[in-house]
This record gives structure tokens, sequence and C-alpha cells, in this order.
């Protein structure tokens, strides 16, 4: 399945300004919340899950992600957020905790199913593999432009 299924138009934040990677996640999980995607339990389950395990990912280029989630248990139907943010917000490495990464776009999974992480995970990779693709989300004009972006990787 592409990340263009989990995504949707009310769960995308393009030109998101935060200051630290709990606001952002907070935002995104309102978006979540919103959506009917995941319970009320879930914002605050998602910001404890990533003061124990962080979700940075430094990558080989200008743009880092982070990939917070929680527990299947707080979710409703599986679905993802994400935020472009205006400027880079810090996550904790998930390689080394003791080392802040400056993220760029944040992907917010809410899986129904534990397994899916897996898939999902592996999906998002495809997307980090190329600098290009990160590159081109951060330039979007409109949500549209996200959407199809995905739809194009799986082309």
């Amino acid at each position: 399945m592409s990340l263009s299924n989990y995504l949707n138009e009310s769960t995308i934040s393009l030109n998101l300004d935060a200051e630290t990677s709990t606001e952002v996640i907070r935002h995104l999980g309102e978006k979540l919340f919103d959506a009917g995607l995941v319970k009320d339990s879930f914002i605050d389950a998602a910001i404890n899950r990533e003061l124990t395990f962080p979700t940075g990912l430094s990558l080989d280029g200008d743009i880092n992600v982070a990939i917070p989630h929680t527990d299947v248990i707080h979710v409703q139907q599986s679905g993802m957020a994400m935020a472009i943010l205006t400027k880079p917000v810090i996550f904790q490495n998930m390689e080394d905790p003791s080392e802040a990464v400056s993220v760029g776009i944040v992907f917010l999974m809410a899986l129904d199913q534990p397994h899916a992480q897996i898939e999902m995970l592996q999906e998002i990779a495809e997307v980090l593999q190329d600098q290009t693709i990160l590159q081109r989300l951060m330039k979007v004009k409109d949500i549209q432009d996200v959407i199809n972006a995905f739809v194009e990787i799986k082309k």
C-alpha cells in the first residue's frame, strides 16, 4: 500500500511553524484525532513514546525526518499525518538518542495493526532514500502536490 493511501488532505500540514518536537507531534496528532483516526489518548502516548524511543533520522542530505508513532491501542483506523516545517525542529536521533537531529519533515504514523508498522516504515524508507523527492516535498505549494508526489513514487 502506498503512503498516498494513508494520507489525506486533512492530515497534511504545509509550512508548519513549530518550536519543539512535542509541538509538532501534538499538532499532527490533533489532525489525526479530528479525522477520527485515533483515540484521545494517542497524542500523549506518541509524545511519551518519543521521549523513550526517539524517531529522528539523520539522512545523507540537507533534509532530515522524524517518524513518531505509538501503540495500536491508541488507534481507531490506520492513517498518517505529515508536516513540512518552515524551519527545522530538533528530534533526538533514533540510532543515538544523545544526538540531536534537525528535522524538516515529520511523518506521524497511526497504525491499527502491529505488523503494519514494518510495511509503513518500508514505504517511508523508499521516500527517504531519494533526496530529490524530499527536496521536492520541501518546495510543494499545496497539499495536493504532496499527495501527487507520493502517488508518482509508486509508478
